[in-house]
């Protein structure tokens, strides 16, 4: 009898499960089939080497299939567009502002940047998800007027069409990494000094290297890594990502693989975003929080250099609790730093802040003296210009100092995305330069009515530079030489 029940129970279990399921599944069909119709470059890609094939490339072999994968775009998409394409605020016309190719330097691409002189040392730099070596082009520049040979990689699926994020895994990122790195170590000479400074994603590619060259002496484990926003935690989302991606099993539900499909207005970063492209950053993720516990565990840690990270308190896209949790409460005690950059506390939308956006800096800060200097930048109401709150390594109290910087009226936050962009960046900043890259983005302060613009106004609210990028700068420039 009893066994009767229990298999009821079980099969009744089992039905709610299953019709949980397909309403779940149901909901995202809606949802999907809501968003625009896929374009060619959401539904094709060149091909690019993956993680067994970059392993055996040097950074010649790389540049070529990268070219390669380039000429396979032109190619392929000048074929495909159709007359509705053909329009200026489409980054794939070839007669569009924002087409890429016709730039001086189409920094979409790997790149090296090297010093006047024989270099003093080398650096990696990583871009972000979605994102392309633009981004840390502005980082890239002040290590080469410090000495240093910059290498700038492009990491795999980005750069080209997002479709090219619908293929790629995090095995064939970390293999390019170590690709970078080895070319870094061949550009610096032996015994030079080798910084990974790595961008939201790429922070999380740069502290996976670091912690594989702990457990393995044969990687060249760099002197120092600087982080910006970077992706150690995802917020929860993340996590079920792979299942808003089932019904894209059906050909019929083709959009489902997409989180969002959005005209490709930005000439260095892609708008639409495939559901395997949060995956492999949640999987990334879960990688090096096993490799932290392990480390620490087995005494690697004890390897690591500084970390030296920048990190807005509020950010949408990854969840900055895990840097302190998983990262810097791990760390030895070896002159890391963690920098906060605070709200605005001075700013005229105060009493539209939320509450939890104004106390996120409490609940970020550790309790007591860390083995990590805690630097917080921010000011108070009713002031505008900003301070500098240190805490020393085993302190246990915080040293003010004053900034010859205002936080501005118009911004409320940094954002995830800001920290690397200078207010002067020619795409991103708020008083951007006479360069040209077809738009400038950072200046845009929309007025009108819903539905009008080809993208949600919130895209350009969010801060896209960071007022605070040249002591950033000075604060990475402080461990190079002069």
């Amino acid at each position: 009898m009893k066994k009767g029940i229990v298999a009821t129970w079980a099969w009744r279990v089992i039905a709610v499960s299953a019709s949980l399921i397909a309403l779940v599944l149901a909901l995202r069909i809606l949802q999907s089939e809501r968003q625009p119709d896929l374009k060619p470059w959401h539904t094709w890609a060149p091909r690019e080497p993956e993680a067994a094939e970059i392993a055996r490339l040097d950074w010649p072999a790389w540049l070529a299939a990268e070219d390669k994968a380039f000429a396979d775009l032109r190619a392929h998409l000048r074929e495909k567009l159709d007359a509705e394409d053909r329009v200026p605020a489409n980054r794939y016309f070839e007669g569009s502002p924002l087409y890429s190719a016709r730039f001086t330097r189409d920094w979409n691409r790997s790149y090296e940047l090297l010093p006047a002189g024989v270099p003093v040392g080398a650096v990696v730099l990583l871009h972000g998800l979605s994102d392309s070596p633009y981004s840390l082009r502005h980082v890239a520049q002040a290590y080469v007027n410090h000495g240093y040979a910059a290498v700038g990689l492009r990491l795999p699926g980005h750069g080209t069409v997002p479709a090219g994020l619908t293929r790629a895994s995090w095995q064939d990122w970390q293999a390019a990494v170590r690709l970078a790195v080895r070319e870094a170590r061949r550009l610096a000479g032996p015994g030079k000094p080798l910084h990974i400074v790595g961008y939201s994603n790429g922070g999380a590619l740069a502290m996976q290297y670091t912690l594989d060259a702990a457990a393995d002496s044969r990687l060249d484990m760099p002197a120092r890594v600087v982080l910006l926003s970077p992706m150690i935690g995802l917020t929860r989302f993340a996590r079920y990502a792979g299942v808003a991606g089932w019904p894209a099993l059906m050909p019929r539900f083709s959009k489902a693989a997409w989180l969002d499909i959005i005209p490709e207005f930005n000439p260095f970063k892609y708008n639409s975003f495939p559901v395997n492209a949060a995956r492999q950053s949640y999987e990334l993720t879960q990688v090096i929080d096993e490799q932290i516990a392990t480390a620490a565990e087995k005494g690697w840690i004890a390897k690591l250099p500084p970390v030296l990270a920048f990190q807005s308190v509020v950010d949408s896209t990854i969840a900055g609790e895990a840097l302190v949790s998983t990262l810097f409460a791990r760390l030895p005690e070896n002159g890391s730093e963690l920098v906060l950059f605070d709200v605005n506390r001075a700013t005229p939308f105060d009493i539209l802040m939320s509450g939890p956006a104004m106390t996120r800096l409490e609940q970020m800060l550790p309790a007591g003296p860390q083995r990590y200097r805690v630097t917080v930048i921010g000011n108070s109401a009713g002031e505008p210009r900003a301070t500098e709150r240190s805490q020393a390594a085993g302190a246990a109290s915080a040293v003010t100092r004053p900034l010859d910087v205002e936080y501005p009226r118009s911004f409320f936050s940094l954002s995830h995305v800001a920290i690397p962009f200078p207010p002067d960046d020619s795409l991103y900043g708020t008083d951007p330069d006479q360069e040209n890259f077809g738009v400038h983005l950072g200046i845009q302060s929309p007025r009108g009515e819903r539905g009008t613009l080809i993208r949600g106004a919130d895209t350009l609210v969010r801060a896209s530079c960071n007022p605070f990028y040249s002591y950033m700068s000075a604060r990475i420039e402080e461990t190079l030489p002069h």
